[in-house]
């Protein structure tokens, strides 16, 4: 799994929003400590979370499962872009038969449980789709059987009270392994003067 950010909103813009409702724009040091402070008593402390929003980050996901992507669907306030199956299922055309006695190959297009049944009939899976492209059946009929290993990526977008949101939430123990990896790596990608607003989510 693969977290790269892409872009993000500085913290300048978050305080110019907060001292907007004061008209107290004198007092700002440009994104400087009296800003970050003002933000994380007004956006946190004081529990005005929407001046949050102002924040917004920009993330590129590569080599998680679909069985993840779903998990990501659950948190509204976010936009995705995703890997289209309908234009790239003929990546798999023309490889050679999948087996479970090479799964290296397999391990390109599937996110392995390291529980070896999953795993086998994930890769029986991967190559039952194989079958069916080299049929010639299109991919929009095709990724009916897509399994839900099978790797994406995506573009993901989310402003900063939507991320604490997640990070508390998909940092839980009781969160799917993965996801929880997911927001671990996502934290980690954060810009460093950011991560004070979210340290008090992450539970890993």
């Amino acid at each position: 799994m693969e977290v790269k950010l892409l872009h993000y909103t500085p913290l300048i813009v978050c305080a110019n929003a907060i001292r907007t409702c004061w008209q107290s724009f004198d007092k700002s040091d440009n994104g400087g400590e009296k800003d970050r402070e003002l933000i994380d008593r007004v956006g946190n402390k004081f529990k005005h979370a929407s001046t949050l929003e102002h924040l917004n980050y920009n993330f590129y996901i590569k080599g998680i499962s679909r069985a993840l992507l779903q998990e990501l669907a659950r948190h509204r306030m976010a936009s995705l872009s995703v890997k289209s199956t309908r234009y790239t299922l003929k990546e798999l055309k023309n490889e050679p038969e999948f087996s479970t006695s090479n799964i290296n190959r397999a391990e390109k297009y599937l996110v392995f449980t390291n529980v070896a049944i999953v795993d086998e009939m994930s890769i029986k899976a991967l190559e039952n789709l194989r079958k069916v492209l080299v049929e010639g059946i299109s991919n929009d009929k095709a990724k009916y059987c897509l399994p839900e290993s099978y790797k994406t990526e995506l573009t993901w977008s989310i402003n900063a009270r939507s991320l604490q949101n997640f990070l508390g939430l998909r940092s839980s123990k009781s969160a799917l392994w993965e996801i929880r990896e997911l927001a671990k790596k996502i934290y980690d990608a954060l810009p460093d003067d950011h991560k004070y607003l979210f340290e008090h989510c992450i539970k890993i």
